[in-house]
């Protein structure tokens, strides 16, 4: 458990899965701009967990970073309890803001595709943030706010991501689900559909190979691939009271990719 040195202010929380790196990483840096705390999750690379801390500290936020690996739903629980004390030591009770962002890839197509990979994505992409989100409802604030992590390729299909697609579709049929459900609280519940991102993700495929980066900037109406700095303000802005009736909603940051 790593935590910043800055003063707690009277300020929102917020929780951020797979924050370490690319669009998590960029959601809790935004958020800190806006003066919110955050307690953040890293898989294994704790290094760029802590530069991430020093980039919240120089923003004059706090920020805690907790290891987690949201493919293992044992875990989940002794990671609430860890939550439960980070919120005591920070003098709070509840936390109001939920970005379930942790993600893997898969390139697995169809005819390729194997059970193994297959529950290996529905446990990262669905299962913890179904049941993630469940152990953390009594933490979070009643008008609180949830934003769940899709994809562009859960509307247009492309080849070699037969699993990973619908896994995302999946989860945006729960969000609407989850945002049905957690009214009565006044929670929202919507969903991010990032499209194709130069970061590491997939093995940095958008980001390194230059014929993939070409392919995906010359289908976009902004003719260029997106990076984590065009959705980390958009799944900030989703949290803030500005938008606290939209919900349930898809909202597709991808610069007008296939349209």
């Amino acid at each position: 458990m790593t935590t910043t040195n800055t003063n707690l202010a009277s300020a929102k929380i917020a929780i951020v899965t797979g924050a370490s790196r690319g669009i998590g990483r960029d959601t809790v840096l935004r958020l800190a701009a806006r003066g919110v705390n955050s307690i953040f999750t890293y898989n294994a690379n704790q290094a760029e967990a802590d530069k991430v801390l020093s980039l919240v500290a120089e923003a004059g936020a706090k920020a805690l970073a907790l290891q987690l690996s949201v493919e293992n739903a044992a875990t989940f629980d002794a990671f609430v309890a860890r939550v439960r004390e980070a919120l005591d030591s920070w003098g709070a009770q509840r936390f109001d803001y939920l970005v379930n962002n942790a993600g893997t890839s898969s390139a697995s197509t169809f005819e390729a595709g194997t059970e193994a990979e297959l529950d290996a994505q529905f446990a990262v992409h669905f299962k913890a943030p179904f049941l993630l989100t469940q152990k953390l409802l009594p933490l979070i604030n009643d008008g609180g706010r949830i934003v769940n992590i899709s994809s562009g390729l859960a509307r247009f299909a492309f080849a070699g991501r037969a699993i990973y697609g619908p896994m995302k579709a999946a989860v945006e049929a729960l969000t609407r689900y989850m945002a049905l459900e957690l009214g009565p609280r006044r929670i929202t519940v919507n969903v991010v559909a990032p499209g194709a991102i130069a970061t590491d993700f997939s093995g940095g495929v958008v980001r390194d190979n230059p014929q993939v980066n070409k392919a995906v900037a010359d289908h976009t109406a902004l003719g260029r691939v997106g990076l984590p700095a065009d959705v980390g303000p958009v799944i900030a802005a989703l949290l803030s009271d500005e938008f606290g009736w939209v919900n349930a909603q898809r909202i597709e940051v991808a610069g007008g990719v296939h349209i």
